[in-house]
């Protein structure tokens, strides 16, 4: 028998070379962006509000972009990681990490307004209604609410104080955590 190995066994091992490697990449690239959107009338404009977010995240923290495009911006919102319950605009996504961050110690939430600014975590609204912000999340949201595991959470927008009743500006994108 010959010690040089045939062109079948150099084909199955190069192969198996590449599929590690793709492998390897695949789990080594950064998060997938999950994206929430959702279409309302609101004062006879038609706003198609989408909001974008990586689907998955650190359990014990981490930073994460979220970017919105198509809000309305006489209507301010907030952004966070909020515990949700059924559809986009069945009920007020709470609570959200790090409650009312009037402060902006926790980074946890974002407000984008056109009448905000100047304060802790907030920002107006770029053209055509869009916005990139910064927010802490966590699996752990306190009161025994653990994304994934006792609650389903998602990155939400939803109205600023101004409405806070005013479920159409609820967006929601998926986040799992890791």
């Amino acid at each position: 028998m010959s010690a040089v190995p045939s062109t079948r066994t150099v084909a199955r091992t190069g192969l198996a070379v590449l599929s590690a490697a793709a492998l390897a990449l695949s789990l080594a690239s950064p998060a997938a962006a999950a994206t929430g959107t959702r279409t309302i009338t609101d004062g006879g404009t038609t706003y198609n509000l989408s909001l974008t977010a990586p689907d998955t995240a650190t359990a014990t923290g981490q930073n994460i972009t979220v970017t919105g495009s198509g809000y309305n911006p006489g209507q301010g919102v907030y952004v966070s990681l909020c515990v949700v319950d059924g559809a986009q605009g069945a009920n007020k996504p709470s609570p959200c990490l790090g409650g009312q961050d009037e402060s902006g110690t926790t980074g946890a939430s974002h407000w984008v307004s056109s009448l905000g600014g100047g304060l802790p975590n907030t920002s107006p609204f770029g053209a055509g209604g869009t916005f990139s912000v910064r927010i802490h999340v966590k699996a752990d949201l306190g009161g025994g609410n653990i994304c994934g595991d006792t609650v389903e959470c998602a990155i939400v927008t939803r109205a600023d104080h101004t409405d806070t009743n005013d479920r159409k500006y609820d967006v929601h994108t998926p986040i799992d955590f890791v």
